[in-house]
C-alpha cells in the first residue's frame, strides 16, 4: 500500500504527514479490517520516511500516519516554539484534523518522548503507546552540546547520496537517514537546522519526566536495541513504576533499531496492536 501526503496547520506551523490508508467507509470511517489507527513519530533530526518499512507492514491492516515533526523534513523548518508542549500539541492536532480515533502512538527516540508526554497529558485520547529506544530518564545536562557536536561533524553538503549513506552509518541505517536529505546546489543537505535541533532538547537537558511516565494508563510496549541509548537501569525503573509495561530487546541492535530491524519491529508492534484493538 502506498501513502498520500496530508498537511495539518496548527498555530501557523505546517505539519506534513504520510497517510498510509484513508478511512474505510464500510467500517464506519475506521481502518479496513477493524484495525487500529497508528501515529508514527521519528526521532530528533529524523523524518517520517524512516518509518516506511514498518508502516508498509502495518498498513495491511491498520491506518498508519507518519508525521514530519516541527522543524523536520517537509514540515515547518524554523518554528518559533520547539518546547515539548508544542510537539505534544502537534500530535493532538494531527489526530484531530485527520480524524484519527483512539489512535496508538509509536515513537522512536525524541519522537518516543513526545509520544510518552502526549499519552500522559491526554489519557482519554490514545489507545496505547509504543516506545522505541525512548524513556523518561534525565536530566541530561550535556545532551545539547553532544548533539550539537554530532551535527557539526556532518560534512555538509554531502557530495553524493552514497557518501551520505556511508557517513550516516551505512546499510539500512545510513539509507534511512540519507532518505531525509534533499538534493540542491550540487550537494545533499539536511532538511533541518542545527539550532532548532539543539533547542528542541532544552527541557530534556534540565529534567527527567518520571512523573509523566507514572501518569500513563494505556497499554505500553517498550522496544529497545541491546546496544541502544536507553540505560538498563532506566528500563528497570520504568518497569518498576509501571509493571504492566511490555518490553523487548533486539540483540545486536542500536538506537536506530527501527531501521536496523524493520521487519522484526513491525512484527512486534503488529502483535501488540492485535492485543489492544
Amino acid at each position: 500500500m502506498s501513502w498520500s501526503e496530508r498537511t495539518v496547520v496548527r498555530d501557523g506551523v505546517r505539519l506534513v504527514c504520510r497517510d498510509w490508508g484513508a478511512p474505510d467507509a464500510t467500517t464506519g470511517g475506521g481502518p479496513a479490517g477493524g484495525g487500529a489507527e497508528v501515529v508514527l513519530l521519528h526521532g530528533l533530526a529524523g523524518h517520517a520516511g524512516e518509518w516506511d518499512a514498518v508502516a508498509s507492514r502495518l498498513s495491511s491492516r491498520h491506518r498508519v500516519v507518519a508525521v514530519d515533526q516541527r522543524g523536520h523534513g517537509a514540515s515547518e523548518r524554523r518554528p518559533a516554539d520547539v518546547s515539548r508542549a508544542a510537539y505534544v500539541a502537534d500530535v493532538v492536532a494531527v489526530c484531530e484534523r485527520l480524524g484519527l480515533r483512539d489512535p496508538v502512538l509509536v515513537g522512536q527516540s525524541l519522537g518516543g518522548h513526545t509520544a510518552l508526554l502526549a499519552a500522559a497529558a491526554h489519557p482519554a485520547l490514545f489507545r496505547a503507546l509504543v516506545l522505541v529506544e525512548a524513556g523518561p530518564g534525565g536530566p541530561n545536562l550535556g545532551v545539547q552540546e553532544e548533539i550539537g557536536g554530532w551535527l557539526d561533524s556532518w560534512p555538509v553538503p554531502f557530495p553524493s547520496r552514497e557518501a551520505a549513506v556511508a557517513f550516516l552509518g551505512g546499510g539500512t541505517v545510513g539509507e534511512g537517514w540519507a532518505a531525509g536529505l534533499e538534493e540542491r546546489d550540487g550537494g545533499w543537505w539536511p532538511r533541518f537546522d542545527r539550532d532548532v535541533m539543539v533547542d528542541s532538547l532544552a527541557e530534556n537537558a534540565r529534567r527527567s519526566f518520571w512523573e509523566e511516565w507514572s501518569r500513563i494508563t494505556c497499554p505500553t510496549l517498550a522496544l529497545l536495541g541491546q546496544s541502544g541509548f536507553v540505560p538498563s537501569a532506566e528500563i528497570d525503573e520504568m518497569l518498576r513504576r509501571r509493571p504492566g509495561t511490555e518490553a523487548a530487546s533486539f540483540p545486536g541492535a542500536g538506537h536506530d533499531v527501527h531501521l536496523e530491524r524493520p521487519e522484526a519491529v513491525g512484527r512486534l508492534i503488529g502483535s501488540f496492536l492485535d492485543g489492544v484493538v
